[in-house]
């Protein structure tokens, strides 16, 4: 699964899951296990106010871009925030490290 994000100012919790094509998103599953090679998945026929982009499968990977909420004087590793490969299932690191300002 290839994660982009859209940094947005929020001050509201936000928590990652991966189990597979499922993907848990402040506890609400979305599971893409069905979306067939080179399908997109329009992002208006999802339910969730995340979700910045349409959802694609490209070479059996899931991709699609989330919101990502940062607060104030987030460092440049959130604000610029590289998109993430997930190979492993288990909770999504956002922590984003690197840059000058960690």
């Amino acid at each position: 699964m290839k994660i982009c994000f859209c940094p947005i100012r929020l001050d509201t919790a936000f928590r990652l899951h991966r189990v597979g094509d499922v993907l848990t998103i402040n506890g609400q599953d979305f599971d893409f296990s069905e979306l067939p090679e080179g399908a997109t998945l329009p992002r208006a026929a999802i339910a969730c106010d995340w979700l910045a982009s349409d959802v694609e499968r490209r070479d059996g990977v899931i991709c699609l871009a989330l919101m990502l909420p940062i607060g104030p004087g987030a460092p440049e590793a959130l604000r610029f925030p590289v998109p993430l490969i997930l190979s492993e299932d288990g909770p999504v690191d956002l922590t984003f490290k690197g840059g000058s300002d960690d």
